[in-house]
């Protein structure tokens, strides 16, 4: 009995047969070696007619018995009608969407009889080990090959299947019940990846076609060798033979699969050598394919399995080639790799398609968060949201990562000290700035700071006649972005290496500009290009720090002045290009706090060391908020109306301040003095919605008291004319950006604040329009807010 379609099992249920009945002895075993806990649940995979399944119940455990044959979940619910707590659920566990599952896992997982059915075992066997809660067991009863008969070897393991399926696990109990093996597993341990060699080479130089192949779910295929490595198929080129043709060919050989080489694509060489033997390396894309995948040539390999790319950095060993090649088509999927010399080729080949069930699902989930959270009203990202395939933008996270609908960034590079350098944004905040562009049907757009996936949303939106030219400083970036547009996107991405604070390449500008242009990682400063760059009337959205708080802002040219027309709170990763800009920061206390200075120079903190050794005076404002109440907005008003303003950060506690080691507050420097703002906590509750804390400031030196007044002030000022009950109704400054070098009389009335290249005035509710003067440190004690 050696099975592999769906319909043959139906036959077999239908018919009114089954399997070896569940003995006494794995009742023994289970109830000895994984005992009911209170509250414990069991998942019992390919349950047949159910018998394993209800046993589980009678040991007290709340069961989700899956198998996809409806005749043998027919046959289950009628032959255990009174058996409670089982669920029978119709699921393929290999290829459906997991969604039925129990989102909290289980304590038990039980395979009886048929591991040796599943197909891709590696991917399943990882699937199912994230399943387990701490402390839970995996159970596989199984026949063995060596007491089987030939005729039934399908249905049964060997000794090297055995070694695989219990490699990586914490500890592995092997059990005997009647002849059957029983391999109680716990502990899953992922293993990492390692790219390997095999035994040195004979030959003076070896060249060679590897064969990336893709399943329906986006999966790539792999074969466990007999060296105990993963290798993609393929080999040697024989005489004039081409790399397409011999990829086409060795895939047939070593896997059964049959492609046309119309549907090969080398899209890559790599170099590298082989212990001292030159080895060239063709990487050859395949898009189209038909078959099962089998084991045509069972001395080299134990057999192919496809894999999710997220798994393959922690599969263990992969031969140093396919690794790389891997890397070629999904560079970051595998850390750590040797060197190679890549030498991609300009190839056109179509998008690949391929998603699992769960991934439209979990894509469809966090459309519906983020337009819930009102950051997608227009049709259009709407449906960019729901069409565009983000986790192929992130191969090396999970779909559940990839997918979340909140607050997280999904890193994909970080340089050496562990800072974030490029990433994926949260989702709500993509829409948000696509939807600040306000692109129409064939808007040309370009995008600072790459990844992929943001520059498909946008290339959604604008439609079919619609262009994006999307730029990054760092090769490895461009090249990832490159690859995954190529694997899963629409052609209308043009990705660039480029510092993109210079612009776009003057040959990829339109005739009259850009329509719209989006900035995806933190800018102190405008960069004049994007300006030039933009026609007049188009928006620049970017994240702008003010003060070293930053907003995403959406600004509309009109003329050489922008003006700001949205504000939305975000965070990036920090620009990398000539205009990066570091600020200054002034350590004190040996370090264990320090001054920032996000505009302008650093002022004399010399006097400020010795303050910090007198007594802190604090003065409550008497400006209090709820919990999850915004203040965002008080910190960007105090940063752009305050004169000497800089935040004072706690590296640790010296024991002088109330700042949270690791946070900063907002803070303006005087003559040897300092005041800064904390809130504390002035009543508690287990309920939320009980508790309240109040804005204090805090302040030292002799002209701490006046410092403190300018601070309260301005606390105040905020709480009358910016904030509201509503977290979204804060009220925004009427902002504008003015080309450096504007005259005083040629601006609005408000605040200013300079930048390089531009001057920033803000017209804040409250504010008496006055614009301010330079002003000395000295003089901080004797300014007002200007606040009304």
């Amino acid at each position: 009995m050696t099975y592999t379609a769906r319909t043959e099992w139906e036959q077999h249920f239908n018919d009114g047969r089954g399997f070896r009945p569940v003995g006494e002895r794995e009742r023994e075993i289970l109830a000895e070696h994984a005992p009911a806990p209170d509250g414990g649940r069991a998942l019992d995979v390919g349950c047949g007619t159910g018998e394993l399944a209800a046993s589980l119940a009678l040991l007290g455990y709340t069961v989700d018995a899956v198998d996809f044959a409806d005749s043998a979940l027919a046959r289950a619910r009628e032959e255990h009608a009174g058996v409670e707590g089982v669920r029978w659920l119709r699921l393929d566990i290999e290829r459906d969407d997991p969604a039925p599952l129990h989102e909290e896992g289980y304590d038990l997982i039980t395979l009886r009889l048929v591991w040796a059915f599943v197909r891709d075992r590696g991917r399943v066997l990882r699937g199912l080990g994230e399943r387990l809660r701490d402390g839970g067991a995996l159970v596989v009863i199984t026949p063995m090959a060596e007491s089987t008969p030939e005729a039934r070897r399908g249905i049964a393991l060997d000794e090297e299947e055995i070694a695989v399926l219990t490699a990586g696990w914490a500890t592995v109990d092997r059990l005997d019940a009647d002849g059957l093996a029983v391999l109680v597993l716990r502990g899953p341990c992922p293993t990492g990846s390692r790219a390997v060699e095999k035994r040195p080479p004979t030959a003076h130089a070896l060249t060679s076609a590897l064969a990336v192949v893709t399943d329906d779910a986006g999966r790539v295929l792999l074969g466990r060798s007999r060296r105990g490595m993963l290798e993609l198929p393929g080999g040697k080129t024989q005489g004039p033979e081409d790399f397409a043709a011999a990829a086409v060919r060795e895939l047939a050989e070593e896997t059964g699969l049959v492609a046309e080489p119309a549907d090969a694509y080398v899209v890559t060489m790599l170099v590298d050598d082989s212990h001292g033997v030159p080895r060239l390396t063709a990487v050859v894309r395949i898009t189209a394919w038909r078959g099962i995948p089998a084991n045509p040539e069972p001395d080299k390999f134990h057999g192919w399995e496809f894999y999710d790319l997220h798994a393959l950095a922690c599969v263990g060993d992969i031969f140093v080639p396919a690794a790389q090649a891997l890397d070629a088509v999904w560079p970051g999927v595998i850390p750590d790799l040797p060197p190679v010399a890549s030498y991609p080729l300009a190839v056109e080949r179509p998008p690949v398609p391929g998603e699992p069930a769960e991934a439209v699902r979990l894509r469809r989930a966090m459309a519906r968060t983020v337009i819930g959270g009102g950051w997608a009203p227009s049709a259009a990202v709407r449906e960019a949201l729901e069409s565009v395939p983000r986790h192929r933008y992130v191969p090396e996270a999970g779909l559940a990562v990839a997918y979340d609908g909140g607050d997280r960034a999904v890193v994909t590079r970080r340089d050496e000290t562990g800072t974030a350098i490029s990433s994926v944004s949260a989702a709500w905040l993509q829409a948000d700035m696509i939807e600040q562009l306000r692109l129409d049907p064939g808007a040309l757009v370009f995008e600072a700071g790459s990844g992929g996936y943001n520059a498909e949303l946008i290339a959604h939106v604008a439609g079919a006649r619609g262009r994006v030219v999307s730029a990054d400083i760092d090769p490895w970036v461009v090249r990832r972005s490159r690859a995954f547009l190529t694997e899963a996107g629409s052609g209308r991405v043009t990705v660039v290496e480029a510092d993109a604070a210079l612009g776009a390449p003057a040959h990829l500008v339109p005739r009259g500009g850009f329509d719209a242009t989006l900035i995806t990682y933190n800018c102190w400063d405008i960069s004049p290009a994007w300006v030039e760059q933009l026609s007049d009337g188009g928006r620049l959205v970017l994240p702008l720090e003010m003060g070293g708080y930053t907003r995403s802002v959406t600004f509309e040219r009109r003329g050489e002045v922008l003006h700001a027309r949205h504000f939305t709170y975000c965070g990036f990763v920090r620009d990398q290009g000539q205009r990066a800009r570091t600020a200054p920061v002034v350590p004190l206390l040996d370090g264990a706090l320090s001054l920032r200075f996000d505009e302008g120079t650093p002022a004399g903190t010399h006097g400020v060391r010795k303050a910090l050794g007198g007594p802190r005076q604090e003065i409550a404002t008497g400006i209090t908020m709820r919990a999850n109440a915004y203040f965002g907005s008080l910190q960007l008003y105090a940063a752009t109306t305050l004169p000497a303003f800089c935040r004072l950060h706690a590296h640790h506690d010296p024991g002088v301040t109330v700042i949270p080691k690791g946070r900063d507050a907002p803070a303006v420097l005087g003559d040897a003095s300092l005041a800064y703002l904390t809130h504390v906590q002035t009543r508690h509750g287990e309920d939320p919605q009980d508790r309240a804390w109040e804005w204090v400031v805090h302040a030292f030196g002799e002209q701490g008291p006046q410092l403190a007044e300018q601070l309260t002030s301005t606390v105040h000022a905020w709480h009358r004319h910016i904030r509201a009950d509503d977290n979204n109704e804060h009220a925004d400054p009427v902002l504008t950006a003015h080309p450096a070098g504007t005259p005083a009389h040629q601006l609005p009335a408000g605040d200013v604040l300079d930048k390089m290249s531009y001057r920033l005035v803000f017209q804040w509710p409250g504010r008496n329009g006055h614009l301010p003067s330079p002003t000395r440190p000295t003089d901080t004690a004797t300014r007002t807010t200007g606040a009304t």
